[in-house]
């Protein structure tokens, strides 16, 4: 039976969908989780390091697990442990109990990913990957969009355990659809041997990472021993790692892709993607539940504009793509991209969640024009035979480049929120007709409201300076996550002619 390959590619798509959303939908609800399981915020970070760290280590080698089982089978038993593992975070009654079973969603999430650009690319033929493409960027876009928002609205108004539960039918449907439309692969699961050490290294090497990525900022990065520790063995670990894998005849992840430099090319592009797609998702709401006063859902609703227009987009790009070059769609939208966070210089104290919501659908208008064509270029070059290992690299990079982006943003926007406030606070003198017109102004509300309860006033002067002194906060923040959008400009300007270097011939996919 000869199933159609966009119905394929919507089956695969909807398990990848429930996975990305996953990864963001329980941001938002880390205040109630910790209240009701007893635990600090502190602690209620771990069950977001504990999916991402599993998640990561499984990535890679989930290529070399679908040739093993078999692409097919490993991607419906990927989506039962996930669904089960929903099930089981849902119903979580301690934080270890939470943990655990988070970290098996890591587990069995992480070839959900890799599985389903494998299985859409080897769906369709060489000249339609653009159109096919663009269905991974939709659900690569838009999850993350949703997820916050998602999250805030289930959280409010039934139970934090319910954005766990609500995976639970969609992996029902989502294992039904690929059982009945995915087609069975030609070739028979591989039997490979187990390679314990490069497994072990590179989970190592993988975890560490991402644990130090997670938790740098909260210790002060370098400043803190254990911090510096991680890196170092994540280091070693990698590096062993690549030397292990690269003398071995099967190995779970094929590091001799990185000899093509289309794929290479592609590769770096796609983290800097998965940078601006997380960062991007995490400052704007940040910023104005931060100052601005917005509820987790207002702040998750500014973000769905901004995935409509995507919704739009995205299925553009793949027709675009048969016309234009790979590397000139990647620059304009790394181009377009750096406007968009360059026009958030505009933010001011009044402006409105419709400013917001505009801002938003300007950072992320480039983004149809990034993942598509990335994924295009990345597999053009790629024998079938290697797809499996192909998308759990890209995959991983991803991933990687959402840490990294988020974990750097984080780190900048404190610094320069420092640098901002003890700018603004050398300009408070009697010399500064702003702040003289500040001290006028605060000291005149105060007084009126004292005079309206009939009470005296002492503490009037005191009043006045910590209304300026929260003033100078709330300016001083928002000029660091205008600094912060500025540095991203830049950093996806300078990608705009890297992308430059992708190389324009293009090789079909060898059988």
């Amino acid at each position: 039976m000869t199933v159609n390959p966009f119905a394929v590619s919507l089956a695969v798509s909807l398990a990848a969908f429930m996975e990305i959303l996953d990864t963001t939908i329980t941001n938002v609800a880390l205040t109630h989780i910790a209240g009701d399981l007893s635990a600090g915020m502190t602690e209620s970070t771990w069950i977001l390091t504990s999916y991402l760290v599993t998640n990561a280590i499984i990535l890679p080698v989930s290529g070399w697990c679908s040739e093993r089982f078999g692409r097919k089978r490993y991607f419906i038993g990927c989506i039962v442990g996930f669904t089960t593992a929903s099930f089981l975070c849902g119903i979580a009654s301690s934080l270890p109990a939470l943990l655990l079973f988070r970290s098996l969603q890591g587990i069995a999430g992480g070839g959900l990913q890799p599985s389903q650009q494998a299985i859409i690319k080897d769906s369709f033929p060489a000249e339609k990957l653009g159109s096919a493409f663009a269905i991974v960027g939709i659900v690569n876009v838009c999850a993350p969009v949703i997820g916050p928002a998602l999250g805030g609205y289930i959280t409010d108004t039934l139970s934090w355990r319910w954005i766990f539960f609500i995976n639970v039918p969609v992996g029902i449907l989502a294992a039904i659809l690929v059982k009945r439309l995915v087609p069975e692969e030609n070739q028979l699961p591989v039997k490979l041997s187990v390679d314990y050490i490069g497994f072990t290294f590179l989970a190592v090497g993988i975890g560490a990472l991402q644990v130090a990525l997670d938790t740098a900022e909260q210790h002060d990065w370098f400043a803190d021993p254990s911090i510096t520790a991680l890196f170092i063995v994540s280091c070693l670990s990698m590096s062993i790692t690549v030397l292990w894998l690269l003398r071995q005849k099967e190995p779970i992840v094929n590091l001799c892709l990185f000899a093509l430099p289309r794929f290479t090319i592609a590769c770096a592009m796609m983290f800097f993607t998965g940078m601006l797609v997380n960062v991007s998702v995490m400052l704007l709401p940040m910023l104005v539940q931060k100052y601005y006063g917005y509820n987790a859902t207002t702040a998750g609703l500014i973000l769905v504009p901004g995935g409509l227009v995507m919704l739009v987009l995205l299925p553009l790009t793949g027709k675009i793509l048969k016309i234009f070059k790979p590397a000139y769609l990647i620059a304009f939208g790394m181009f377009l991209s750096a406007i968009g966070m360059w026009i958030s210089r505009g933010i001011t104290l009044q402006s409105d969640a419709a400013y917001f919501a505009e801002m938003r659908i300007l950072q992320i208008l480039g983004t149809p024009l990034l993942f598509v064509p990335i994924l295009a270029a990345a597999f053009s070059s790629i024998p079938a035979r290697e797809s499996n290992h192909a998308s759990a690299i890209i995959s991983l990079m991803k991933n990687l480049g959402g840490s990294f982006g988020i974990s750097l943003v984080t780190s900048y926007l404190t610094h320069r929120q420092q640098i901002e406030q003890s700018v603004l606070a050398a300009q408070m003198t009697p010399a500064n007709t702003g702040y003289l017109l500040g001290l006028n102004h605060y000291a005149a509300v105060l007084r009126q409201a004292h005079l309206a309860v009939g009470i005296p006033s002492p503490g009037l002067t005191h009043g006045v300076f910590l209304q300026l002194y929260q003033t100078l906060q709330q300016q001083a923040g928002i000029l660091a996550f205008i600094d912060t959008f500025q540095l991203l400009a830049g950093l996806f300007l300078g990608l705009t002619f890297i992308a430059l270097l992708l190389p324009a011939e293009h090789s079909e996919p060898k059988a």
